[in-house]
């Protein structure tokens, strides 16, 4: 089986391509990404026994993929993803996102390419006890520019699903460590400022409320599950390791950095809304993601505790 993986130098690109080995019956892993963000150094020391091969390529360009032969799976990781800043580069964020996932979504329909997609439970916006994926348009109300592209990626593959055989992954925020990790989502901005000593920065509104988060080793528990339990039916899942409020996660925090200044701010996509996201759908399947954040939390503070 011969595995492409676009963004591959980004937070969860990087970890996934460290770890794809891990995978049965991979033959060939090819890796895209266009270095914009200049994390080269993710590609430093790669396993051999991954059989990588990597190229420079801008994928929101027409035709950027026609090179490639032979790709069983595509792994769609490529795009803008800082929520919170997408206000500011929202024409670009659009036209950026949407034309990346319109040439992976064509190349696989041209080439009978099997597709993961990756969503964000951010396409939620409803306030609500519990949310879940098969509940038509009820609670899907996007808070951000990136929120808004995710959904309208999810809604073209169900305009699409009689052309190929896809999975759509709703992913909470991300937490933990990579080569290419980020520090714009929650607990890694949180995690970088506690460690500078700087107040963490928390929305007015947002302290006591439920989001989804994922750890980025639950995040490999799916992709893996995916493609060695051939899940491609066309679905869309929740992915998520817990639903927490930020004062858990400040509360977390202090577990391993005591003293830890809190700052409270407003922002563009500021609101009252709290939610559970539910992952029954997701343990029906055969998946139970099990990682701990608190893990993840201490291993990105130890890694940060010389600065």
């Amino acid at each position: 089986m011969n595995i492409l993986i676009t963004g591959a130098c980004g937070h969860i690109g990087s970890y996934l391509t460290e770890n794809i080995y891990r995978i049965k019956n991979i033959k060939k892993v090819i890796l895209i990404d266009d270095l914009r963000s200049g994390r080269i150094n993710t590609l430093f020391n790669s396993k051999k026994k991954n059989n990588l091969k990597f190229y420079q390529r801008d994928i929101s360009k027409k035709n950027s993929l026609n090179f490639l032969k032979n790709v069983n799976v595509i792994i769609h990781l490529a795009s803008l993803t800082n929520a919170a800043g997408s206000f500011k580069v929202r024409k670009h964020m659009y036209a950026n996102n949407l034309n990346c996932f319109r040439n992976v979504l064509n190349f696989c329909i041209k080439n009978n390419s099997k597709l993961i997609h990756i969503s964000s439970s951010s396409v939620y916006g409803k306030p609500t006890d519990l949310v879940w994926e098969d509940s038509g348009n009820k609670f899907l109300k996007p808070q951000s520019p990136y929120a808004d592209i995710k959904l309208k990626e999810e809604r073209i593959l169900m305009k699409n699903k009689n052309k190929l055989k896809f999975v759509s992954y709703r992913f909470g925020t991300i937490a933990g460590i990579s080569k290419g990790m980020r520090f714009h989502t929650a607990v890694n901005k949180f995690c970088l400022d506690a460690s500078l000593d700087k107040p963490i920065e928390i929305y007015q509104t947002a302290l006591n409320q439920y989001r989804p988060y994922l750890s980025l080793k639950d995040s490999f528990e799916v992709f893996k599950f995916s493609i060695e339990k051939n899940l491609f039916n066309n679905e869309i899942y929740n992915a998520l390791s817990g639903n927490f409020t930020v004062k858990d996660i400040i509360k977390k925090i202090k577990k391993y950095k005591k003293k830890v200044k809190i700052k409270f701010i407003k922002s563009k996509i500021m609101n009252r809304l709290s939610y559970h996201v539910s992952s029954i759908k997701l343990e029906k399947s055969g998946l139970t993601l099990k990682n701990n954040l608190d893990k993840d939390i201490k291993d990105t503070l130890y890694l940060l505790k010389n600065i």
